[in-house]
C-alpha cells in the first residue's frame, strides 16, 4: 500500500463514517452528500462510490432513505442516519482517536520499540 492506491484504500475505509457523521447533522440527499465529501479535499475521488456506500449502509441498517417530492423541485431521495448507526458512528470515533494516535507514533517513530531487544536479542 504505497502511493495513490494506499489513500484511496485510506479513503474507502473512512468514507462510510464520514458519510454517517453529515447525515447526523441532518437529512442529505445522495448528490448533495457527493457535493459535500468531494469538497472536503480530496476524501472523494469518485462519484460513483458513493451510492453503492449509502446502499450498504441502509442494507446493515445504519441509515434509512424516503423519497421527498417537494413542489417546483424533483423528487429526491433523501438518508438519514438511524440510531444505529449513531451508535456505530460513536464507536467509530473512539476507534478512530486511538489508530490515529497508534499509526502517528509508529510514523513518527514515537513510542516504538526495538524488537531485537523484545525477542532476546542483544
Amino acid at each position: 500500500m504505497v502511493g495513490e492506491s494506499g489513500m484511496t484504500e485510506l479513503r474507502r475505509g473512512v468514507l462510510g463514517p464520514c458519510v454517517l457523521a453529515l447525515l447526523e447533522l441532518r437529512p442529505r440527499f445522495g448528490l448533495e452528500l457527493v457535493r459535500d465529501l468531494a469538497a472536503a479535499d480530496g476524501l472523494l475521488t469518485s462519484d460513483g462510490t458513493v451510492y453503492p456506500l449509502l446502499n450498504r449502509l441502509r442494507d446493515a441498517g445504519l441509515v434509512t432513505s424516503e423519497w421527498r417530492d417537494a413542489e417546483g423541485e424533483r423528487a429526491r431521495r433523501y438518508y438519514s442516519i438511524t440510531e444505529a448507526g449513531k451508535r456505530n458512528l460513536a464507536e467509530f470515533r473512539t476507534d478512530w482517536v486511538q489508530f490515529a494516535t497508534t499509526v502517528g507514533g509508529v510514523l513518527n517513530h514515537i513510542a516504538v520499540r526495538d524488537r531485537t531487544h523484545t525477542r532476546g536479542r542483544p
